[in-house]
């Protein structure tokens, strides 16, 4: 899935309106396994030049590049933070890491020939998934209008649960971007 749709099931899941860092922890669960990534490419294009066709192609699937996103894409680790936070009634972790096990549940499936090693450090195993949620090979147009559906009705189940302007713009912002992002894999590939 894309980013904006991680937190935007992130905060359906696990935000909390009388909670603002609850709801914090659950935006910065969803985000986190896709953070290195966004670190990563913004580093080689913009500040070391590198053109996006290399970083995408190449650098993507290097060994050093997929073994970081094996630590951050692990079911293994964040389902141990998770049961952490069940276990000492942590609420801030349990959203942090039961948004970011949901962004992995959801990365799972939709990942061909661009997916991680969920769990890692048990195993350095890739489930390549028939489906992509970009790829038009592997019905990323059903998947992505299927994903940006969905985001945008918890788009508007959020606007119902939280009150607050702020919170109600970050939510129209992420239904915005959201529907962005899904509609520019179809101009790139």
């Amino acid at each position: 899935m894309n980013t904006p749709a991680h937190l935007i099931v992130g905060v359906a899941a696990f935000g909390k309106p009388d909670a603002p860092r609850v709801t914090g922890a659950a935006l910065a669960g969803a985000m986190l396994p896709d953070l290195s990534l966004y670190v990563m490419v913004g580093v080689s294009i913009y500040l070391l030049g590198i053109e996006p066709r290399v970083v995408f192609r190449e650098y993507y699937y290097s060994d050093a590049w997929q073994q970081v996103f094996a630590v951050d894409n692990s079911f293994v680790l964040w389902g141990g933070l998770l049961a952490l936070g069940l276990c000492y009634r942590h609420a801030a972790l349990i959203a942090c890491a039961g948004a970011a096990c949901l962004h992995l549940a959801f990365d799972f499936p939709l990942h061909n020939h661009d997916a991680r090693m969920h769990f890692w450090p048990v195993s350095s195993w890739v489930f390549e998934s028939p489906l992509s949620y970009w790829d038009s090979r592997h019905y990323g147009e059903s998947i992505g209008l299927l994903e940006v559906a969905v985001s945008l009705l918890l788009c508007a189940l959020l606007l119902l649960r939280f009150r607050k302007l702020l919170m109600r713009a970050g939510i129209a912002l992420l239904a915005a971007a959201e529907t962005f992002a899904s509609g520019i894999w179809h101009f790139i590939f």
